[in-house]
């Protein structure tokens, strides 16, 4: 399996399951939710963590081959004491991605690579130093795209957030740059900790999208049918997307020249992304 090979680099959503709860492992994957979080990190208790391997151990041969496409497991910090059983029971498992927080710096994502050859790869941003090390974790190996930990990341650099997160504006253009240098997927947005205000959880994944952003993380299945519909394409962007396409199949791997503005793989790419999350091939 080429680990970069994986429809979680095209998902607009992904939810977030605690790992001690494995009667919401299939709801989850039926709540409509492109991507699933099996966590080992936030939602479990250091008491629990093993319980949580455990869990996830036990369901794995439950699930169908495609449910496993859309799973992702979220690993405690590197550094943790809790890291290396982590990493041991993606070995063991075949995990086909993982979400690995607190990431800040390349030798810690391209060691989990070395131990884990067929595994995407999400770091998660969500310290200063992290922040810091953009560039170079978005070029780590198997690194299939980046994604925000807003919540920590203000905890760390001790901002005191507007709702809509207006301190977070150059943290996300920085993260949404650097994926885009790294011709890797647009990143994942943070989550939003509301799951009534529909209003904020609309407003916010329209804001991610504008910016950038190919996703978002959810904490709750309300989240889902919001996030997924804001992260949609327009008829309009799909429709260019289809002619960006036919444009590149037409120049059998040449320059690409399309209403005065030239074609690069990156904008194939993103034409690609495009009607891959709307749903149409």
């Amino acid at each position: 399996m080429n680990p970069l090979d994986t429809p979680l680099g095209y998902s607009s959503n992904f939810l977030f399951v605690p790992g001690t709860r494995p009667e919401r492992f299939t709801k989850a994957l039926d709540s409509g939710a492109s991507g699933v979080v099996l966590d080992l990190e936030d939602a479990v208790a250091e008491e629990d963590k093993e319980a949580a391997r455990t869990a996830i151990r036990s369901a794995w041969p439950t699930f169908t081959a495609e449910q496993k496409l859309r799973l992702v497991i979220r690993t405690n910090s590197p550094g943790s004491k809790f890291y290396s059983s982590d990493l041991i029971l993606a070995q063991e498992l075949n995990v086909g991605c993982l979400l690995i927080p607190k990431s800040e710096s390349p030798d810690q994502i391209n060691g989990v690579a070395l131990v884990l050859p067929n595994t995407a790869i999400i770091p998660m941003i969500e310290t200063a130093i992290g922040l810091d090390q953009l560039c170079p974790i978005a070029n780590s190996n198997q690194v299939i795209r980046l994604a925000l930990g807003n919540l920590d990341l203000q905890a760390d650099l001790g901002m005191a957030c507007d709702p809509q997160e207006t301190e977070l504006q150059v943290a996300r253009y920085q993260i949404v740059l650097a994926s885009r240098l790294a011709q890797i997927a647009p990143p994942i947005d943070g989550v939003t900790p509301s799951t009534e205000d529909i209003a904020r959880i609309t407003d916010d994944a329209q804001r991610a999208k504008r910016m950038g952003f190919g996703g978002k993380l959810c904490i709750h299945p309300k989240q889902v049918a919001l996030i997924k519909t804001a992260f949609m394409p327009t008829d309009q962007e799909l429709a260019w997307a289809h002619r960006v396409i036919e444009a590149d199949k037409d120049s059998h791997g040449g320059a690409i020249k399309l209403d005065g503005r030239m074609i690069d793989r990156p904008v194939v790419l993103l034409a690609k992304r495009t009607v891959a999350l709307a749903g149409k091939h």
